[in-house]
């Protein structure tokens, strides 16, 4: 009997060669020598009448910021989108991978978060909590009823940033440690005081204070790490390194840890660290997994020394990887704060921490206020969001698209030696290009850049990540389907085989 595993990419292997009886009512984007078609979408998007191409271009110059940077050679203007979908303002239609950087949860213009937002808009905006009004009284019981244990208090906020700033002051507050750990190759945020925890140059000012009493530790990364094997990660697809561990055993898991103990020996005032943030998966640093039971060792290690663990659910929460509601869950550890963003709205600014009842009492030693956070139109889409969840089944989509979709791109690893990883869960996935198998040495930027272009011409958006832009960041809407999965294999396939035929 053939194995579910041969099965799924035998299945894989014949969707990535087959072309599509499908057929798109609105324009795809091009799409030449592409075999399959573009899934169908009924939806029909208003036509645009906003201002010129080069217009926005020239404000864009002259009136925005320049950290303001544009994806491709020649940036797309959205302005639609419908779940998976996104629109050009000339009509062109894309399959959205990345989820407007991971924040898309339950798809674009969601009809039944549409109509919340919209009720809610036309009662009450704003009036900020000095007074009470209802709706946030009843998403904090919604979401925390979400949280397993102790965690029932909520704060809400409106980015990623400040909830990863105030996990810092509600740590530093109850400990009355200064010290926190964070991983290299982290991301958890662009204010000046999550910018410390960040551990990427690529994103950090040449500014004092901001490493203040942050540490950045080892990176546990089976595949571009010292350590690694064939067995380390949580994943329906594993690195192509060797190792000799023994069941139920990982060697380079406990290898990083002695690691992070030698942090503790000697860099850390013994028993006296505030705390230490870790995403479940890391999301810019390239869909990075840790080695199976890692997290858990080092929670143990970071109570012991007088510390609160963070689990940063920006990316990872809501269901996305698939088989537990909250990342963290799958690494089997009970975090003092989590902190989550993103797909919390859908795209509306909502962000929350989430905490104990001992540990939120620490903001109550001075005054502390958010004018916007858990306002009455944020309450309103973040309740929506867990019904459409829930309603629509998309963790269990998460788990089963998401996993064919692995399964499908480690049969595309099979046929091209660029792909040196395949990694991930659920709807978190990354593609990690590289120019040699066995060093694991990055595939040179320009190469990269034209498989990620020539991608988006054919009509699929592909998010990057990784130090070095070298991953593919797969994050999309959880309403996908397989095919969509089938589509997007087949143009990243068609875009390898381009960029292989070019001279370089």
């Amino acid at each position: 009997m053939m194995s579910k595993r041969l099965l799924a990419q035998t299945t894989c292997n014949m969707l990535i060669r087959c072309s599509s009886t499908l057929h798109s009512k609105a324009a795809p984007a091009v799409m030449a020598q592409l075999q399959s078609e573009m899934p169908q979408s009924d939806h029909r998007p208003a036509e645009y009448t906003g201002p010129s191409y080069e217009r926005i271009l020239e404000t864009r110059k002259n009136h925005l910021t320049p950290n303001l940077l544009a994806h491709f050679k020649k940036p797309l203007v959205i302005h639609a989108g419908h779940m998976q979908w996104l629109y050009d303002h000339e009509g062109r239609r894309y399959l959205d991978m990345f989820g407007g950087i991971v924040t898309v949860s339950v798809g674009h213009c969601h009809p039944k978060v549409n109509q919340a937002l919209s009720e809610q808009m036309s009662r009450l905006w704003h009036t900020t909590n000095i007074y009470m009004h209802p709706k946030i009284h009843e998403y904090a019981e919604r979401l925390t009823a979400k949280f397993p244990g102790k965690l029932k208090a909520v704060c809400f906020v409106n980015s990623g940033s400040e909830a990863n700033d105030l996990a810092m002051l509600m740590a530093r507050l109850h400990t009355g440690n200064q010290d926190i750990l964070t991983f290299r190759n982290a991301y958890h945020g662009m204010s000046p005081y999550t910018m410390g925890l960040t551990a990427h140059s690529t994103w950090r000012y040449p500014l004092p204070g901001v490493n203040n009493g942050i540490l950045h530790v080892m990176n546990p990364d089976p595949y571009q790490g010292i350590w690694g094997g064939s067995a380390c990660r949580d994943s329906p697809v594993q690195t192509t390194r060797s190792c000799s561990c023994p069941p139920n055993e990982c060697q380079a898991g406990v290898n990083y840890y002695n690691e992070l103990e030698q942090t503790f020996k000697y860099s850390l005032p013994r028993g006296k660290v505030a705390a230490m943030f870790a995403e479940s998966i890391q999301g810019v640093g390239g869909t990075v997994q840790f080695p199976k039971g890692y997290l858990k060792r080092a929670a143990d290690l970071v109570h012991a020394n007088g510390g609160l663990i963070v689990a940063d659910e920006v990316q990872t929460g809501f269901g996305r990887t698939g088989d537990h509601f909250w990342g963290f869950e799958a690494h089997g550890y009970m975090p003092d704060i989590v902190t989550m963003a993103k797909g919390i709205g859908n795209g509306f600014p909502l962000a929350a921490v989430v905490t104990t009842p001992e540990i939120a009492a620490s903001l109550g030693m001075a005054l502390h206020f958010n004018t916007y956070g858990g306002n009455p139109m944020a309450s309103a889409v973040g309740i929506s969001v867990l019904d459409v969840i829930e309603e629509e089944q998309l963790q269990r989509n998460s788990l089963e698209v998401g996993t064919y979709f692995l399964n499908c791109l480690e049969e595309l690893q099979q046929r091209y030696e660029l792909i040196g990883d395949v990694r991930g869960k659920g709807l978190m996935i990354g593609v990690e290009l590289v120019s040699d198998r066995e060093t694991r040495a990055p595939l040179a930027a320009p190469h990269v850049l034209d498989i990620w272009e020539t991608c988006k011409d054919m009509g699929v958006l592909f998010g990057r990540g990784g130090l070095h832009g070298n991953v593919l960041r797969i994050k999309p809407p959880m309403c996908i389907n397989r095919a969509d999965v089938k589509f997007a294999v087949d143009v990243l396939g068609q875009a390898i085989e381009d960029s292989l035929a070019t001279p370089k």
